[in-house]
């Protein structure tokens, strides 16, 4: 790092700054996972480790003697998170994986177990789980006392010592030490007896001594069959004196004054003038010093400097668009789902020679509800210990094969535990130089609603790979109600800079969706994550109209055009069938000709609109730029009515782009069980409240007499006062 680097400490937009917490995003060479948020490096580290057992198990990267290092802290560990892949790592074994818990017995705004002992608690939930666990408590310092130690009086005053106390004693001086803890018992106030109270104030905790620490690491990485946890004992705010160690108040600690600075230099005898501490000046050793040839001799001896991050992986090639597209062919003019649809393009793919075997399939316990069980036998359930029993369905064709070589990560009930994975195989191309491609396929409801940390997590890990929102929308979904209807995954998508989301209808849209993606992040190497929501809604799959691949791409094309049309009618997803029925009927009963479009991506407009108007803002005399929305719809005539089986919001995104009157209708308010004829009439984005829209958007602007919507309302039985749906 540069002094100019340090000098610029979350001073970042100016791109030569250094990022308070570790960012991939913010500093692409240097940071390599992202885990500012608490909970989440604990989990990933875990799954991390599991996959690169999963590459070296399916012969893709010879993984062996490496190993993942997670540092979290004490107060962290109370995240769910942060504990729910210990079961995993010790029963996959991972030898691979070792955490270093810092104990300093603080959490921001207390101790982390006042009355008990955080060290303890930990220890039995790790040495529970079935992991090796190191403790490194007291330093070097402590050994001679423990060694004139005959009747383990020593031991007896820390087991009756709460963290609240602990804490206490760090943050006072070696005569109160001396007072409250040793001279408790005549035992053990002799055993420091020959201590000064400033040898008192300088005995370490286990996590300062270099010799412990040093001990302990080298026994982490010597062990085999189990993952280990070290838990380093520290204090908070080590070396700040009365101004911050052991304080509650540590954390705010935001400033030194001179008088702390010059203590602290004193107290890790710095190099430093009083003029150079009060200049707020670094101190760096010379590079012919000990210390500094040291250091470069110790990182050269092991292979470089850390942190970095690499981003060099070989491009891989992506099949065309026509050859997706072939895929899919016997899927024209059938009944079928997207999910369908997508489930048959990715047993294709898994064929395929070039990329077949990066691809990794990644389910929560659901597979043979988005149909994927045919996969089963296919490529198989990943298991690093094979698969040791027959299973109740051997007999059938697609029975339930795990294999040490499986391609599919079956991970059960844990979305957390499911994104970390799909995490793991996003960003190998950068930990690990080799690319993957992975889908995870989840209930929409259960991904960004559930876990939407991980997915700003997968952002600034600059992550490459599909996630597949199955059975997805607030009204495609009949029958599950409340607590599986999705309607806001795509809203929540469009905040994170680098997901690129999409809503097909038909599974031609997916097919040049997913090529698309492929070739932007395998070929392309763009830093980008697709979020491609499919339905369990069957219905017939038409042919993909000629030249719509770009509008596909973009997010809007004209699915069908009417010379004369007086009103545009959006959908999106299976709502897009609604808008074409409610053109058909807008036509059949009053003579009124619509345009139906098809949005695959309000998010992608958006952007894109974004981009244009900033561009004219910015460049005042130069052309002035269009965005897609405009250049689709400025040439046509009459209001424009959108749908998603999302919330309205969702639809609202390309308001500002639109040219003329806008009505966007959505999925508002919870869901709810029912028909899905049922459902898109109560939330109000059904063909009949398309058309009434329609009509009303025209009688305000006096294309049609108002009596018209009224007569209207009145023979569909929508006139009866009913509560807003997302009211109800």
């Amino acid at each position: 790092m540069s002094e100019e680097q340090l000098g610029n400490y979350r001073q970042e937009t100016g791109g030569r700054g250094l990022t308070s917490y570790c960012h991939p995003y913010l500093m692409p060479d240097f940071w390599q996972f992202p885990t500012g948020s608490m909970g989440l490096g604990p989990i990933t580290a875990v799954y991390q480790a599991r996959f690169m057992r999963y590459l070296d198990n399916r012969g893709i990267l010879a993984t062996a003697g490496r190993k993942v290092w997670a540092f979290v802290g004490d107060g962290e560990m109370d995240e769910p998170e942060s504990l729910a892949g210990l079961s995993l790592a010790a029963r996959e074994a991972l030898d691979n994986l070792i955490f270093v818990v810092n104990c300093n017995l603080q959490r921001l705004d207390g101790p982390v177990r006042g009355n008990g002992s955080i060290i303890q608690e930990l220890e039995g939930l790790f040495a529970g789980a079935g992991w090796n666990v190191i403790k490194v408590l007291w330093g070097s310092d402590w050994d001679p006392l423990f060694a004139r130690d005959h009747d383990a009086v020593i031991l007896k005053r820390l087991h009756e010592t709460v963290d609240g106390e602990f804490q206490k004693y760090a943050a006072t001086d070696g005569r109160f030490n001396r007072e409250h803890f040793f001279n408790k018992y005549p035992e053990l106030k002799a055993i420091v007896a020959h201590l000064s109270d400033d040898d008192i104030d300088r005995l370490r905790r286990g996590g300062h001594d270099p010799l412990k620490i040093y001990a302990a690491y080298h026994a982490a990485a010597e062990h085999r069959g189990q993952p280990t946890v070290i838990l380093a004992q520290t204090k908070k705010g080590y070396g700040m004196g009365h101004w911050g160690q052991g304080r509650m108040t540590t954390h705010q600690q935001k400033k030194l004054d001179d008088e702390a600075l010059t203590e602290f230099r004193d107290r890790f005898a710095l190099p430093l003038t009083d003029a150079q501490v009060s200049g707020l000046e670094f101190h760096k050793p010379a590079p012919e010093s000990l210390e500094m040839r040291y250091l470069h001799a110790r990182r050269k001896a092991l292979g470089g400097y850390l942190p970095a991050r690499s981003a060099a992986a070989p491009a891989l090639g992506v099949p065309s668009p026509q050859a997706v597209l072939a895929m899919i062919e016997r899927s024209q003019g059938r009944e079928q789902s997207t999910t369908t649809v997508f489930v048959n393009l990715l047993s294709h793919l898994l064929r395929d020679p070039a990329i077949g075997k990066r691809i990794v399939p990644i389910v929560a316990d659901e597979a043979r509800t988005f149909g994927m069980q045919s996969l089963f036998r296919q490529v198989g359930i990943y298991s690093s210990l094979g698969q040791l029993y027959e299973p109740e369905d051997h007999d059938e064709l697609l029975y339930y094969r795990e294999a040490r070589d499986g391609q599919i990560l079956e991970e059960g009930i844990t979305e957390a535990g499911a994104l970390s994975s799909w995490l793991a195989a996003a960003t190998s191309y950068s930990a690990h130089g080799t690319p993957m491609l992975p889908f995870y396929v989840f209930y929409s409801m259960f991904g960004f609603q559930r876990v939407g940390d991980l997915a700003w997590q997968a952002g600034d890990s600059r992550a490459r790979g599909f996630l597949i929102g199955g059975t997805a929308g607030r009204t495609t979904l009949a029958g599950e109600g409340l607590q599986h209807q999705d309607g806001s995954s795509h809203l929540v998508a469009s905040t994170i800079p680098n997901c690129v989301a999409y809503d097909p209808c038909f599974g031609y849209e997916l097919c040049v969706i997913v090529q698309d993606g492929m070739q932007r992040m395998l070929q392309a190497q763009e830093d980008v994550f697709y979020y491609v929501t499919v339905s369990n809604e069957n219905y017939t799959q038409a042919a993909m109209p000629a030249g719509a691949e770009e509008g596909i791409r973009r997010g809007l094309y004209m699915l069908r055009e009417r010379a004369d049309a007086k009103v545009q009618l959006l959908g999106s997803g299976p709502i897009l069938r609604e808008a074409l029925a409610a053109a058909d009927a807008l036509e059949k009963d009053y003579g009124i000709a619509a345009n139906v479009w098809s949005v695959t991506s309000f998010t992608e407009l958006r952007r894109n609109g974004m981009e244009a108007s900033r561009g004219n803002r910015l460049n005042p005399g130069a052309e002035r730029r269009t965005s897609h929305v405009e250049q689709c719809l400025a040439p046509t005539s009459g209001p424009v009515i959108a749908a998603s089986d999302y919330v309205s919001a969702v639809a609202d995104l390309i308001r500002a782009w639109v040219p003329r009157r806008y009505v966007a209708l959505g999925a508002d308010g919870f869901g709810r069980s029912d028909t899905r004829a049922a459902l898109r009439r109560f939330f109000e984005i059904d063909r009949e409240h398309f058309v009434v829209a329609a009509l009303h958007a025209l009688a305000d602007e006096n294309a049609i007499e108002r009596s018209v919507l009224a007569a209207h309302l009145r023979s569909r039985g929508l006139d009866s006062p009913r509560p807003n749906p997302w009211d109800a």
